[in-house]
């Protein structure tokens, strides 16, 4: 035994100060190899679309509903099934109503919180006892932790469990029971969740989405464009702030910005109507829903146009003080002709619908007027200074990444950029080459240091550029296009300026040697893995699969924008790979929430088996039993520490 060994044996010993102590921690960790692997839940793509997002969360993709038949088969109606899925989904709101209509609540009590312990005994029973228990709630730990893990057959115990549930009802505890129960079983039948890109965007909820994943008890986050669009803002950098502000105004979202962050856009309303006050804002127009409120649209209009030209402006910026972004193309400012109202692309001269551009100089079109830096100035300093905009932020950076391999599954929201012979795409940044695994984790590093970096040592702004450069750039892994047309789509009629090309990633995506080189870089087993995707939806409604090179890639995105919807034909695909293998679930739209609780309408989700698993997967097929070996090996090479003498034991 090295010095190095027994220096760690030491401080293990610590923690195990006897042979008693170290056997037990090994026999614990043994059997819990043993269990059935968690439940891992794949969603990717929800663009601020809250209400589906919480309604998909809460049933488990269907896991919960499958957990009722499993446990109840023939013994309950498809209406009572119904009725307890939609109760544990939404406990508070359909207690509310089934309190009102019930002439016999008691007993509707009574059936109900013995159903309810029978699923949470069902779901409880792959996962260890401690661990159940750190998942109780509070209020009620010893409640329920004597009500599943006792046998109402036992004679001796009968009484004693029909009690426990009759004086719940007695002293009015039931509803309070009721949903601790229903949160309860929600929690036990998801153990992790994976965000594989893109909270932010168009809907209106992205905030509310955030709360909720700050506080869900196991979850990573695969970093997509528009979520790093908005950490950029949050890092502070001014061409991310203009987008952000950009497309909220153009998709009728201001007030998730106003409302949901506290974020002042008074400056910028001010300046609008300012210095826009004559301008012709037509071709502005805002996308907006049914909540959108129309006596604001004139000055969001204004709004609209005026954070726009200031984008275009900041990002000019940005490229020509970055020329190995090898972004010149973005350059279109200066290439517009006011006489003659047109601008020239890639050489080629098309007629503009809008050149009032009040703040614009043709001599210097990307400099800010002292009122646009005014403005943007005020901007930075409400976005770095929002209290729970900077929390999520943190958030998204503590839990997440560019990518992530988890139990042999590599996740990443876009692309892996290869070039047309399928090599991985050569990037230049900083003055050096980068592809592959490196080219993420460079990428990755640079937007921490964006945001945690400081300004005294330059990386704090070159790590906000990269931010913006992930965002938009021709050969980010999370964009994956040649070129951002939004200069050309708000301004030239003619649609071939519209087009965005895609990576070759998405045209050698089939192809299984691709597939198996990208896997192998991230040092997985390429006959054992999968890559799981979003980014790009997935266009069923013309016959698009979202099962790739024969399963090994799968592409989850399916709509879950609304915005998505008539391109996709459904509402968005999720994953859930358990214990048995993987399954690829496609819903269909979600009404609403009253509807849900109301009609008890769950959505109506289709599910097909992507992977069978030939034996049931086990907690020692995972990366966490991977490290319980690694531990009960230092344990044993502690017992025998003890054993031989090499460490005293203690406390006995």
């Amino acid at each position: 035994m090295d010095a190095t060994e027994l220096k760690y044996l030491k401080i293990l010993s610590k923690q195990y100060p006897n042979i008693a102590a170290a056997s037990t921690e090994i026999i614990n960790l043994q059997a819990i190899l043993n269990l059935p692997k968690g439940t891992e839940h794949f969603m990717t793509d929800v663009h601020g679309e809250y209400e589906q997002f919480n309604h998909v969360l809460k049933n488990g993709s269907g896991s919960v509903r499958r957990k009722i038949d499993e446990e109840f088969g023939n013994t309950l109606s498809n209406k009572d099934k119904k009725s307890l899925a939609t109760l544990i989904y939404y406990p508070e709101e359909k207690l509310d109503i089934i309190m009102q209509q019930e002439d016999n609540i008691e007993d509707w009590y009574k059936i109900t919180l013995y159903r309810l312990v029978q699923i949470t005994k069902h779901v409880a029973s792959k996962y260890t006892r401690s661990k159940v228990r750190k998942a109780l709630p509070k209020d009620f730990a010893y409640i329920i932790e004597e009500l599943i893990n006792e046998k109402a057959e036992v004679h001796d115990k009968e009484a004693y469990y029909n009690e426990i549930v009759h004086t719940i009802i007695r002293i009015g505890r039931a509803p309070e029971f009721i949903i601790a129960m229903s949160n309860l079983i929600q929690r036990l039948v998801v153990d992790h969740l994976h965000i594989v890109g893109d909270v932010y965007d168009r809907g209106p909820g992205p905030h509310i989405i955030m709360d909720t994943l700050r506080h869900y008890h196991s979850v990573d986050v695969q970093w997509g464009n528009h979520d790093i669009v908005w950490m950029g803002a949050a890092s502070g950098s001014l061409a991310c702030i203009a987008n952000v502000v950009r497309m909220s105004a153009r998709y009728g979202n201001l007030d998730t910005l106003e409302e949901g962050y506290g974020i002042n856009l008074i400056p910028l309303a001010t300046f609008a109507m300012e210095q826009y006050k004559d301008t012709d804002c037509s071709i502005f127009s805002i996308k907006y829903n049914t909540d959108y409120n129309t006596k604001d649209l004139s000055l969001d209009m204004k709004m609209h146009k005026a954070i726009a030209i200031l984008q275009f402006k900041l990002e000019g910026q940005m490229i020509k003080r970055h020329p190995e972004y090898n972004m010149d193309d973005r350059l279109l400012l200066d290439k517009i002709d006011y006489e003659r109202k047109t601008v020239t692309v890639y050489g080629k001269e098309y007629a503009m619908r809008d050149t009032d551009f009040p703040t614009v100089d043709p001599a210097d079109p990307y400099a800010l007027t002292r009122e646009e830096e005014e403005v943007m100035n005020r901007l930075r300093h409400a976005f770095t200074h929002c209290e729970k905009l900077q929390k999520d932020v943190r958030f998204l950076f503590a839990k997440g990444g560019l990518y992530k391999v988890h139990n042999s599954n590599l996740l990443y929201h876009g692309c892996m950029p290869l070039d047309e012979n399928g090599d991985f795409l050569k990037v230049k940044l900083f003055g050096r080459e980068y592809q592959g695994k490196e080219l993420y984790d460079m990428l990755d590093n640079y937007a921490r240091k964006g945001y945690y970096g400081t300004r005294e040592s330059g990386e704090k702004q070159k790590g906000e550029d990269i931010l913006w450069y992930i965002w938009t750039g021709p050969n980010s892994p999370v964009f994956g296009k040649d070129k951002m047309t939004t200069f050309e789509r708000y301004f030239i009629e003619d649609k071939e300026t519209h087009v965005e090309v895609k990576n070759a990633y998405y045209r050698l995506y089939d192809d299984e040697k691709i597939v198996n080189k990208i896997l192998t870089a991230f040092g997985l087993d390429s006959d054992k893995s999968h890559i799981v995707n979003g980014h790009v939806p997935v266009e069923r409604k013309k016959g698009e699969s979202p099962i790739k090179c024969n399963g090994k890639l799968l592409v989850i995105d399916g709509g879950f924008s609304k915005a998505y919807q008539s391109k996709t034909g459904i509402a968005g695909y999720t994953l859930v790979a358990n214990s048995h293998g993987m399954r690829l679930v496609s819903h269909e739209p979600f009404e609403s929430k009253e509807n849900a609780i109301l009609k008890e309408s769950d959505i109506f989700s289709d599910s097909i088996e992507v992977e069978r698993a030939p034996e049931r997967l086990r907690v020692a097929d995972t990366d966490i039993g991977e490290e319980l070996r690694e531990t009960v090996k230092q344990l044993e090479k502690l017992l025998e520490a003890y054993r031989e003498g090499v460490l005293v034991e203690k406390s006995f």
